[in-house]
C-alpha cells in the first residue's frame, strides 16, 4: 500500500486512513486506485472483524482533487470513467465486506468524502464537521453511490435537495438526517471511534454480515423472499461457535466470549 491510504490492523479493527492532509484528503487518480487496494483488502482480511475509515489532518474527505481536474480539463471524460470504475469497486468493497464498516469523520466532508461515508455502515463525527455534497457547485452530477445511498438514508427529497443546492450543514443536521449515527467533541474522536469499532470487532462477527447483507439486499426483495433469506441466514449463524457461545453465556447469566466464527 502507498502512503495515499495507509492500511493497518490492530486487535480485528482494520483502520483505512486517506492520507494526503496537504489536500484535505482529497481524491485524485493515484489516491482512487489505492482506495480500492484498501477497501478489498479489509473485505478479504479475515484478521479485521471490524473496519474503520478515517483521514488524516484536518479533514476527511474534501471531494474529489478539483486542482487535478483544471489541469485534465480536455481528457476529463475519460479520466472519470477509469477512476470512477476505481472508486465503484471501492465503494463494493466495503458494502460486501462481511464485517461492520465505521466511518469516522471530522473537518471537511464534501462530494466523494459525503459518498464515502453513507457507503460505511455507521458512522460517527466530530462536532464541528461541515458536509456538502457538493458536485452541484462544479457542474457535475453525483458519484460514487451518493444517488444510492442518500435516498434510502435521508429520504427521496432531501437527498435531491442535498444534491441540487449542494449547501453546506453542520454535524447536528447531518445527526438529524440519519447521515451519521454519533456526533462527539472533536478531541473524543479518536476514543470514541476506538471504542465502537472494539466493540464491533468483539461481537459475533458472522452474524454481523449476516445481518449486513439482510439489509443491503432488502430493497431488491418482496417480503415473502426476505422472510426465507431471514431464515436461512439464522440457520446459518446457528450452526457457528458464536451462536453455541452466545446461548451457553445466555443461561449461565455471563457476558459472551465472541470469536468471530
Amino acid at each position: 500500500m502507498n502512503d495515499g491510504v495507509l492500511y493497518s490492523v490492530m486487535e480485528g479493527v482494520a483502520t483505512l486512513t486517506l492520507n494526503r492532509p496537504q489536500a484535505l484528503n482529497a481524491l485524485d487518480a493515484r489516491m482512487i486506485v489505492e482506495l480500492r487496494a484498501a477497501c478489498e483488502r479489509a473485505e478479504q482480511d479475515t484478521a479485521a472483524r471490524a473496519v474503520v475509515l478515517r483521514g488524516a489532518g484536518p479533514a476527511f474527505l474534501a471531494g474529489g482533487d478539483v486542482a487535478y481536474f483544471h489541469a485534465n480539463l480536455a481528457r476529463m471524460p475519460a479520466l472519470v470513467r477509469e477512476g470512477g470504475a476505481e472508486l465503484n469497486h471501492a465503494i463494493l468493497g466495503l458494502r460486501r465486506a462481511p464485517k461492520p464498516v465505521l466511518a469516522s469523520v471530522h473537518g471537511a466532508v464534501a462530494g466523494a468524502g459525503v459518498s464515502l461515508m453513507a457507503a460505511a455502515d455507521l458512522a460517527i463525527a466530530a462536532d464541528g464537521t461541515k458536509f456538502t455534497v457538493a458536485y452541484s457547485r462544479i457542474g457535475t452530477s453525483a458519484d460514487g453511490g451518493a444517488t444510492h445511498f442518500l435516498p434510502r438514508l435521508v429520504g427521496v427529497r432531501r437527498a435531491l435537495e442535498l444534491m441540487l443546492l449542494s449547501d453546506a450543514f453542520d454535524a447536528q443536521t447531518a445527526l438529524r438526517l440519519g447521515l451519521v449515527n454519533w456526533v462527539t467533541g472533536a478531541e473524543q474522536l479518536g476514543s470514541e471511534t476506538e471504542a465502537i469499532a472494539r466493540r464491533l470487532a468483539l461481537g459475533p462477527t458472522l452474524a454481523f454480515g449476516e445481518m449486513k447483507r439482510l439489509v443491503n439486499e432488502s430493497p431488491d426483495r418482496a417480503l415473502a423472499a426476505q422472510l426465507g433469506a431471514e431464515v436461512e441466514a439464522f440457520a446459518r449463524c446457528a450452526a457457528t461457535r458464536d451462536f453455541a457461545e452466545g446461548v451457553t453465556a445466555f443461561v449461565e447469566k455471563r457476558k459472551p466470549n465472541f470469536k468471530g466464527n
